[in-house]
């Protein structure tokens, strides 16, 4: 019989697990799927930055001619031929793309036919005022969207989550370029509230340099980030509202009821935070459609950003400019893309669990 006090050996005594043993182990099991996942998301980005290489320089430099436009029409064929060799077009397109790619490894994207400047450069000095408008238009998409979507989708008969709806389908449907010259008809023209285009004056925060830090960059960036802000407010607030209309049945919001939480616990908390998870990854994406696609806005509002870079390239046939402006954009919406991806696998563990597992 062992002594009194002893633990037979049958019941060994648990020991605590040091944090360099099994708990370690455990820990580097749950963080390595993360790893995995992020790996081959970057080797599918490269995948895709790749081959939309190969797409945006063959359809760019397949359409026109730019000698047309860069030459005068009484040059003489010695003077066009001068001119073909400079600029590298008397290759053949395989050997303009070899070449591209190689300077493109080194950063080097070419210079533009009518500045005469590295089209890169061109591109980044815009993309600044750019991003600024891109940037206030989702902020505004945000702050209105989420809450006006949070009201309708608990209020869905009420007055109020009916107008809601409804303004939301008016967002969808107006043009953004009418709405972009009724808002300058009203608010510059009629009212004198605010200026009519362009863009103010830069201040500084922390060493930055950014119109969204003066009074005067925001008096020019109100109108141009509303007209392009309209769209996704309805958007948002279409997506909040649906999200909010698919979560209040269920179990775990009516045990919070049955709990006795107070209702705005159970919106804030239980409602609002899962409905998130989608909304993380639409304005994502949908982040990058308003910087692609703010052409029409900066257009309308004279607004210094790559969009009216694009256009007037486009009407030039400035080749490295608009190949330079689609490489950028597609990085861009490569790394939005691949940011999303993992905010949404870090929300929901069950994303890239699915993943590794297909």
């Amino acid at each position: 019989m062992p002594a009194t006090g002893t633990v037979p050996s049958a019941f060994p005594v648990a020991r605590p697990r040091s944090l360099s043993g099994p708990a370690a182990a455990d820990g580097a099991k749950r963080g390595a799927p993360l790893t995995v996942f992020i790996i081959r998301r970057l080797m599918q980005s490269l995948l895709v930055l790749a081959a939309m290489t190969v797409i945006v320089f063959v359809g760019v430099y397949a359409i026109g001619n730019p000698i047309d436009i860069l030459i005068a029409p009484d040059a003489t064929q010695e003077e066009r031929a001068r001119a073909i060799a400079s600029l590298g077009l008397d290759r053949p397109l395989w050997e303009q793309y070899a070449v591209y790619i190689g300077n493109m490894l080194q950063g080097d994207l070419g210079k533009s036919f009518v500045f005469n400047e590295p089209a890169l450069q061109l591109v980044l000095q815009r993309l600044p005022a750019t991003l600024e408008l891109a940037v206030a238009a989702m902020l505004i998409a945000i702050c209105i969207g989420i809450p006006l979507g949070l009201w309708a989708g608990l209020e869905p008969e009420s007055i109020a989550g009916r107008s809601i709806m409804a303004g939301s389908i008016l967002g969808f449907s107006l043009p953004n370029f009418w709405q972009g010259l009724m808002l300058i008809m009203i608010f510059a023209v009629f009212l004198g509230w605010l200026p009519a285009g362009g863009r103010g004056d830069p201040g500084t925060f922390l060493g930055m340099e950014s119109t969204l830090f003066s009074v005067d960059g925001w008096s020019h960036l109100i109108l141009p980030a509303t007209n392009l802000a309209l769209f996704k407010t309805s958007l948002v607030i279409r997506l909040t509202r649906a999200g909010v209309r698919e979560t209040l049945p269920l179990d775990y919001v009516r045990f919070a009821r049955a709990k006795g939480l107070s209702r705005r616990r159970v919106i804030f908390v239980h409602v609002l935070r899962n409905i998130l998870i989608p909304l993380v990854t639409i304005l994502g994406l949908e982040l990058g459609t308003v910087i692609a696609f703010a052409v029409v806005t900066e257009t309308i509002f004279a607004w210094p950003g790559i969009g009216k870079l694009i256009i007037d390239s486009i009407f030039l046939l400035d080749r490295p400019v608009i190949v330079a402006y689609l490489i950028v954009i597609v990085l861009m919406f490569i790394t939005i893309n691949l940011i999303v991806d993992v905010l949404y696998s870090i929300l929901d563990p069950r994303v890239r669990l699915a993943d590794l597992e297909g």
